[in-house]
């Protein structure tokens, strides 16, 4: 199993930043994917989902409306779209697959927020 993940960077708040995920070694379409976050100093928290056909996403609080979750199962990759950033969306962004008996994390890409 193998992600690579890119989008990562510094952007001033009030800009956007679009995260993809390059998945391999597993069946993709199998498994919902799902983006989480770490702060420093933080536990490991919750961001998007969205199923393995796509047609259900579901949103954490402080993102809803701000973050847009998608995924193109013939290339095996899923992006968050994330716009109107906010210094408190700094944090390490994980790729995750969530399937029936076993799931998989991604590295990890930097996200951070600051003028």
């Amino acid at each position: 199993v193998q992600f690579v993940e890119s989008g990562g960077g510094l952007v001033q708040p009030g800009g956007s930043l679009r995260l993809s995920c390059a998945a391999s070694g597993f069946t993709f379409i199998g498994y919902a994917m799902t983006w989480y976050r770490q702060a420093p100093g933080k536990e490991r928290e919750l961001v998007a989902s969205i199923s393995g056909g796509g047609g259900s996403t579901n949103y954490a609080g402080p993102v809803k409306g701000r973050f847009t979750i998608s995924r193109d199962n013939a290339k095996n990759t899923v992006d968050l779209q994330m716009n109107s950033l906010k210094p408190e969306d700094t944090a390490v962004y994980y790729c995750h697959a969530v399937g029936r008996w076993y799931n998989y994390w991604g590295q990890g890409t930097q996200v951070t927020v600051s003028s």
